[in-house]
């Protein structure tokens, strides 16, 4: 809760009779003649200076750059995004290669949407470039909870943690003409009848947007199993189905739905966390009297296999973007909370993520 830059290197072709080697990154080569008519017999400083300059060629041909070797501002990676273009994670992944590229901290990033089970399918290609040193993978609590639900061995836990970047908050969204005006008119209608409350979000089963109406219902007495949630593909969908009447509520981060809100098409009743966010009108369920906070996070991982050298390069590369005041307006703009963390505590977090996701989806008999 794609675009694609790729960079590629020209081969050039080969005559035949002749050995063409071509400088990456050049348009300058040089040809080896195997045959053809003779020519006149060169002086030996000639032949010296034609020696120097095959020397060169071969020298500059053997520095060619494999993709991820290099460092600093030279070094290529990829970022793999694990849903569609314009979701959660894909915002994020796109803000923090934005913020590397401009401020010249690595080369240019080639990014990659990777579509398919609520992130599964990404999940296990990085697991299944084990060892793969230029790869990382922007996720979050949505595909802690998805390796549960589509039955994958891929876990999060498994991989190599780099940071968690962020934190968001949940929001409750309601049409402009909904009759609940306020979280505890939507409480009592749950109470009432909570079949009858239709409840959409942009998260499979374990992803944020439904742990966040689960846990909630439990909050405020509701059965978690009697919870009538519809799953939807994202923002986008979402806010066609509230907006079309096909859905009472809708749970998810609010920076996908910064329009509607602010042209006054859907309402928050209230947001899950600590603080009130800056910006939005709406009271948090701990103002509203309901003893819940809930936050959705995002980080980055890395392959499995990677040396600690590498990672530890991953790790230095997102603490130099977390420094930069591009990477503050990012956070400012999308409304998310700072929650920078690496190495051993990050990784002590994606394992108590995974215990907590599989518990809840126990006691709600999804697994």
């Amino acid at each position: 809760m794609a675009v694609t830059r790729r960079h590629t290197h020209g081969t050039g072709g080969r005559a035949a009779g002749d050995v063409r080697v071509r400088l990456p990154g050049h348009q300058a080569s040089a040809t080896l003649h195997g045959s053809g008519p003779r020519r006149p017999r060169r002086t030996g400083r000639a032949r010296a200076a034609l020696a120097v300059v095959l020397v060169a060629v071969v020298a500059l041909a053997g520095c060619g750059v494999t993709r991820g070797d290099d460092g600093g501002e030279n070094r290529r990676l990829r970022m793999m995004i694990p849903n569609s273009p314009g979701g959660g994670y894909d915002q994020t992944g796109r803000a923090a290669t934005r913020v590397m590229e401009s401020a010249d901290l690595t080369g240019r990033f080639e990014v990659s949407n990777v579509i398919g089970a609520s992130g599964t399918v990404a999940m296990q290609r990085l697991v299944n470039e084990e060892g793969a040193e230029d790869l990382l993978m922007t996720m979050g609590l949505g595909v802690v909870g998805a390796t549960y639900t589509n039955g994958s061995d891929a876990r999060v836990s498994g991989a190599t943690p780099i940071a968690q970047l962020i934190e968001e908050q949940e929001g409750l969204l309601v049409p402009a003409d909904s009759p609940f005006e306020t979280v505890q008119d939507l409480v009592a209608a749950w109470t009432a009848d909570p079949g009858s409350v239709r409840i959409g979000g942009g998260s499979s089963p374990g992803g944020p947007d439904h742990l966040f109406p689960m846990q909630l219902a439990d909050a405020v007495g509701v059965d978690p199993t009697e919870v009538n949630y519809i799953v939807y593909d994202g923002g986008g969908p979402l806010t066609t189905a509230l907006l079309g009447a096909k859905i009472d509520v809708g749970t998810s981060g609010l920076a996908e739905f910064e329009g509607q809100i602010a042209e006054g098409s859907l309402r928050v009743l209230a947001t899950s966390g600590e603080e009130r966010l800056e910006g939005v009108d709406a009271p948090t369920l701990v103002e509203s009297g309901i003893d819940l906070v809930f936050t959705n996070w995002r980080g980055v991982l890395a392959p499995p296999g990677i040396s600690d050298e590498v990672r530890d390069q991953h790790v230095a590369l997102l603490e130099e973007m977390h420094a930069t005041e591009a990477w503050r307006e990012a956070l400012e703009t999308n409304g998310w909370v700072d929650a920078f963390v690496t190495g051993d505590e990050f990784e002590e977090f994606l394992v108590e993520q995974d215990e907590r996701v599989a518990g809840t989806l126990t006691e709600l008999g999804l697994l």
